[in-house]
Order: C-alpha cells, then sequence, then structure tokens
C-alpha cells in the first residue's frame, strides 16, 4: 500500500508530515504526579518507529488544578512534568513523526468523573457537566481569564520545547464543549449568547491568546465533536449554516487544523450530503482537516472493544482522502495495541496486525 493516499506526505505550509496518518489523543493515566517519565517517552517513540505521520500526545492537563481527571494524567506545565516532554520530544524527532501535545480540560466533568482531585476548583460557565445536573458554581470572569492565559501558556510550553504543533481539545463535553453547547452554558453575560457564534467567545479566546503566545507560523489545531448523546439525536450544529457559526470565527482566530471527531469517520453529517463532519468542516472553513472515529477498524456490533484491520478496511478512508473530503486520518484503538501498525499497512502485512483488547489500556508498551 506505498501508492496508497494514506502514505502520500502532507505539506502545509506550518506543518509537513511523512504521511496522512496521525495517532489519535488516548488518555492512559501513567504519568504520577503528572510527570511523565521515560516509560511514556518510549511509548510515543515506538509509534514514531512505527510509521506514523504526526503523533498527538494524550490530554495534558494546563496550569489550572481542575483541568485533570486524575492525577496520573499528565501536565504541561512545571519543571518536572516539561522535562518529563522535553524526553518526549527527543524521542520522537528522530523517528521522522511529528510531535503536539493535546491541551486538555475537563470543566465540569472533573467532578462525576472522579475523586482522585477533591481540592481541585471545577471550572465550567455554568457548574454542569450534563444538562440538569449542577455540580459548581459557574467560573468568574477571572477563572475565565486565568485559565485563557493558562491555555495560551501551554501552547508557549510547546513551542518552546520544539513540538512541531498544539492541539486544543474542544469536544466531548469538556471545557470549552461546554461553553459551545446550550444545555450547559446557561450564562447571562458575555460569555453566552443564542447562537452557536456567541457561545463560541471562549474557546476564540482562547485560540486568540494562544496565536498571540506562539506567533503566526507556529501551527495550533483543534478537536471538536458533534455528538451530544450517544444516539446522535443531538448534536451541536444542526445545519451547514449553523456549523459554519463555529467554524468560521475559530479559522479567523487562528486555528490552523481541524480535528473532526465523530463515532464513526464516514457518516453522513447533513442530510442531501454524503461529507463526512470533517468533509464539512474543510468545506465552510477552507482549512485541512483530520477525520477520525473507528478509521481502519472492523467493529464488531457485539464486542466494539475488540476490533482489527479487516480486508477492504481501509478501503472508504482511501476514496475520500483520494477526493480531498479530508486531508489525514487519526487512527486510536489500532495504534494503541499495535505500534507497528502504519508500517505494516504500508508494507501489506495486515495479517501481522495486532487486534485490539481493553488489556492495552492497563500498560504502557
Amino acid at each position: 500500500m506505498s501508492d496508497s493516499p494514506l502514505f502520500r506526505p502532507f505539506d502545509h505550509p506550518k506543518l509537513k508530515t511523512r504521511n496522512r496518518i496521525v495517532m489519535a489523543p488516548m488518555t492512559r493515566k501513567h504519568s504520577p504526579g503528572g510527570i511523565p517519565g521515560e516509560d511514556v517517552a518510549a511509548y510515543y517513540r515506538r509509534r514514531g518507529e512505527g510509521g506514523v505521520g504526526l503523533i498527538l500526545s494524550e490530554g495534558v492537563g494546563i496550569r489550572r488544578n481542575g483541568s485533570r481527571t486524575h492525577k496520573s494524567v499528565p501536565n504541561f506545565f512545571g519543571d518536572e512534568a516539561l522535562a518529563g516532554w522535553s524526553h518526549v520530544v527527543d524521542g520522537v524527532k528522530p523517528t521522522g513523526a511529528r510531535f503536539a501535545p493535546q491541551l486538555w480540560h475537563v470543566g465540569a466533568r472533573s467532578d462525576d468523573t472522579t475523586k482522585e482531585l477533591p481540592d481541585a476548583p471545577i471550572d465550567s460557565p455554568s457548574g454542569m457537566p450534563w444538562p440538569g445536573t449542577t455540580v459548581a458554581e459557574p467560573m468568574t470572569d477571572a477563572a475565565i481569564a486565568d485559565t485563557i492565559a493558562a491555555y495560551a501558556e501551554g501552547a508557549a510550553n510547546a513551542k518552546a520545547l520544539g513540538c512541531d504543533a498544539v492541539e486544543i481539545h474542544g469536544a466531548h463535553g469538556y471545557l470549552i464543549d461546554q461553553f459551545l453547547w446550550d444545555a450547559t452554558n446557561l450564562r447571562s453575560d458575555g460569555w453566552n449568547g443564542p447562537s452557536l457564534k456567541e457561545r463560541a467567545r471562549f474557546g476564540l479566546e482562547v485560540v486568540k491568546a494562544m496565536r498571540a503566545g506562539v506567533g503566526p507560523d507556529f501551527p495550533i489545531l483543534i478537536r471538536i465533536s458533534q455528538d451530544k448523546s450517544p444516539d446522535g439525536s443531538i448534536r451541536l450544529a444542526n445545519s451547514p449554516a449553523e456549523l459554519g457559526l463555529l467554524v468560521e470565527p475559530l479559522a479567523e482566530a487562528g486555528i490552523d487544523i481541524f480535528h473532526c471527531s465523530g463515532a464513526r469517520f464516514s457518516r453522513r453529517e447533513f442530510e442531501g450530503s454524503e461529507l463526512s463532519f470533517a468533509g464539512w468542516v474543510k468545506k465552510i472553513s477552507g482549512l485541512p482537516t483530520i477525520a477520525v472515529g473507528t478509521v481502519g477498524l472492523d467493529v464488531p456490533a457485539k464486542a466494539p472493544l475488540f476490533a482489527t484491520l479487516a480486508p477492504g478496511a481501509l478501503d472508504e478512508v482511501e476514496r475520500r482522502l483520494d477526493a480531498g473530503e479530508f486531508d489525514l486520518v487519526a487512527v486510536g484503538r489500532a495504534l494503541l495495541a499495535d505500534p507497528d501498525w502504519a508500517n505494516k499497512v504500508r508494507e501489506g502485512r495486515a495479517a501481522e496486525l495486532v487486534g485490539f483488547d481493553p488489556k492495552y489500556m492497563a500498560a504502557l508498551h
């Protein structure tokens, strides 16, 4: 498959990768005290050696105590944590892969997810992890300003460490997404409004602060998601026009690449078009997109946690890449199970691929 669209170089003015395969962010909780060790560095290095084009780190905490859900989720601030990430970057660079940390703040979900950090403040627009559930007071203007500054600090740290880019986690019901969704943002001030454009203000200010901190040439990515319910019946944007109220201002604020997350990368997003979520975001914004959602996996309906590559599983990925619907594809579980996934696929060694099993969440390998 060496001539596959998956293995064509990605040539962006700010970010060039050897192929179109991205390692998706996956929370591992293997950094005690928030400090990534040599085992974490080796984990990322192996995926670089395995042929990935761009590695996105697991979500990393910014300088707000409530940004993480667990004491063993890594931080991206402080001398010890940054020294650990420096070893990660130094290990990945010689492999030919690019590396970017994903800045994470879980918002109100920190309280109902874990009690590991009971003294951490809960940051969220209205103190709600989900509609109808209140766990804290809404963020003050001072807390909002400090959180925006913490994102900018994280971006500056990424550039100073020699990372190739930085990604913002703006999806999956976490802090930025809590501002975006009208059911979890019930504020009556300038951080809310009747449309997605007004509710995007917090995310926009984060992007602007990060851009100011890293300058015009350092790539900034953002992961966004649509679904707000398990069956996909409630979505962030219900039409291309509504989606434009989010992605167009984000592009103007300084985003370079959108990472578009869905349950299935190829799902038709809006009636009347076969375009996927990543396809629509690219069409509206004019910017490159990363598609993610069971890419390259044949997922059995009765055992979704046990999945592997099946013959023809990548055909649809290649077809859409070749058509220019999106530009890169993020692979998660398959790379968790098999660090050499990209090389094996490129070399036609699908029979040697290791299928995913939940045991791979238990230890780094």
